[in-house]
């Protein structure tokens, strides 16, 4: 059965264009529980732009699904995931430009400072994910650094015009998913996926987890977060009934 992850981020961002306390993104995370997520996911960045470290502590200690924490590696917020421990951490780049995750993991050639990284997670009990572009050359040194999953950046196939250039994007990820699998490691999908182009994605084979923020939260403006959650839910599960 695939596993859904909702990302609460967009919720952090709306409230903190007024430095408020609403909406607060740990009430979107329970809401998001209701609707049948199995996990929720949040990104904790550096210049904490729009999650905070009292989202991460208080949704710890909240909910009953698993935590997915996104991170770079940033020593700051490496202690904080190791004192907090949530489930899983999704080592993602970062930078102050961007308005949200541009790519993949650049890992190849600096396998050392990635599983310095990955071994402080993993003795605190973490699982580690790594944010990558179907790229097999970064998948091979994901899995050298010691990944536990891989989560496939859907980027390119989400915003892909027309469709031989979705169909292009979708064997990339079809053969980098593969070689994921070969290593061993999980495998993950997730970024800028919706309700009408998803269902591709969850054909990858063995696929086990996708992560989806922006598409939900846009959606919750109309019915609410809860329904908006149970929809997506609804599709990603009805994949897995087919397949029993």
């Amino acid at each position: 059965m695939i596993q859904l992850g909702v990302n609460i981020d967009h919720v952090a961002t709306l409230r903190q264009a007024r430095r408020g306390v609403e909406p607060d993104p740990v009430h979107a995370a329970v809401l998001a529980e209701m609707g049948g997520a199995d996990g929720i996911t949040l990104h904790l960045r550096e210049d904490r732009r729009h999650v905070q470290e009292r989202d991460l502590r208080v949704l710890r200690e909240t909910v009953h699904v698993w935590v997915n924490l996104e991170m770079a590696l940033d020593p700051g917020v490496l202690a904080i995931a190791c004192e907090v421990k949530p489930d899983q951490a999704c080592l993602v780049p970062e930078r102050r430009e961007e308005l949200t995750t541009e790519g993949g993991l650049v890992v190849a050639g600096r396998e050392d400072e990635f599983r310095r990284t990955v071994d402080r997670l993993r003795e605190a009990g973490i699982r580690v994910t790594f944010f990558l572009d179907p790229d097999i050359r970064q998948i091979e040194a994901a899995h050298r650094s010691g990944a536990h999953m891989v989560e496939l950046n859907t980027g390119e196939y989400s915003n892909a015009r027309g469709p031989g250039c979705a169909r292009e994007c979708l064997e990339r990820l079809q053969k980098a998913g593969s070689a994921v699998r070969a290593a061993g490691m999980g495998l993950h999908a997730g970024h800028g996926l919706d309700r009408t182009n998803i269902h591709p994605v969850l054909e990858l084979p063995g696929l086990a987890e996708v992560n989806i923020g922006h598409a939900i939260v846009a959606r919750a403006i109309h019915v609410g977060f809860e329904r908006a959650v149970a929809e997506m839910a609804d599709i990603v599960k009805r994949k897995g009934r087919s397949e029993t």
